[in-house]
């Protein structure tokens, strides 16, 4: 069997969107337990690096069930804080468990906005915290196309993308005017040892492919939801991780851009 060739991304300019389908970008940086995070007097310096930004905080208590194999299962519980940039539907979260920080936004404008944003989160977790190392980095977007979009795919997603839920007028019996719900998923060998999980395809009103991250709408749409992402450890150093991030961000954004025609970039309102 052929192994596996590594993703070949080249240097593509990003293309302003005033319509963007970007339904939610996430990074997020692993590092060794601190059991201190779980501690409200560690935490007040973080909060206080980020709460100009951040003002709202909040604790959320997580419960996990855990099953061994030969052991009995058991339920358990950590602590994750949530800093909002504001109370009311907000668009813009930190998270930070006793083993992760995490950005997530809504409301994404730029790459170079999300990175310098998620620097300041990254420091302040280096400052209050000091972890040992980076166990993992993510980068994630994921695009919603919903209405007339998601009515156009065929038109507006490259072929290899749309597959077998192509449809066409001319046959009517044909396989793409039957699917109701088609999600595919492919772990890509990226660069430099890394990987892309990319989950693409349609889905039915009320339903959504990852209820963690994206709430289900009432009508079909179709998402392109990329991630990737590192488990080497490095040094907990925020100049380094925000290098990498920015090299997955540029490597996922070629990916969405041979994912996508022009026709694509022209209904979210580019000017090519």
């Amino acid at each position: 069997m052929t192994e596996a060739q590594p993703l070949r991304p080249t240097s593509v300019a990003e293309v302003h969107l005033p319509r963007t389908p970007l339904a939610c970008v996430i990074a997020q940086v692993q590092f060794p337990r601190i059991l201190a995070i779980g501690q409200a007097d560690t935490v007040a310096a973080f909060q206080n690096e980020l709460r100009q930004v951040y003002p709202h905080l909040d604790q959320e208590h997580v419960h996990h069930v855990t099953v061994s194999e030969g052991a009995s299962s058991g339920v358990g519980h950590t602590s994750v804080w949530r800093l909002v940039n504001r109370l009311e539907d907000p668009d813009w979260r930190v998270s930070l468990g006793q083993g992760f920080v995490a950005l997530d936004t809504r409301k994404y404008v730029s790459r170079d906005d999300f990175l310098d944003r998620l620097a300041v989160v990254l420091r302040a977790v280096e400052n209050a915290f000091g972890p040992a190392g980076a166990t993992r980095l993510g980068v994630r977007y994921i695009d919603r196309m919903t209405g007339n979009a998601a009515r156009r795919a065929d038109k507006l997603l490259a072929q290899k993308v749309v597959g077998v839920a192509s449809r066409s007028p001319n046959q009517p019996d044909g396989l793409g005017n039957a699917i109701v719900h088609l999600m595919t998923q492919a772990q890509l060998q990226a660069p430099d040892g890394n990987f892309v999980l990319a989950r693409w395809g349609k889905l039915p009103p009320n339903t959504t492919h990852d209820q963690n991250v994206l709430d289900p709408v009432a009508e079909t749409s179709w998402i392109l939801d990329m991630d990737m992402y590192t488990s080497r450890p490095s040094e907990f150093a925020t100049t380094a991780l925000i290098d990498t991030a920015r090299s997955f961000a540029e490597c996922l954004y070629w990916l969405f851009r041979e994912m996508v025609t022009d026709d694509f970039l022209v209904h979210y309102g580019a000017k090519l």
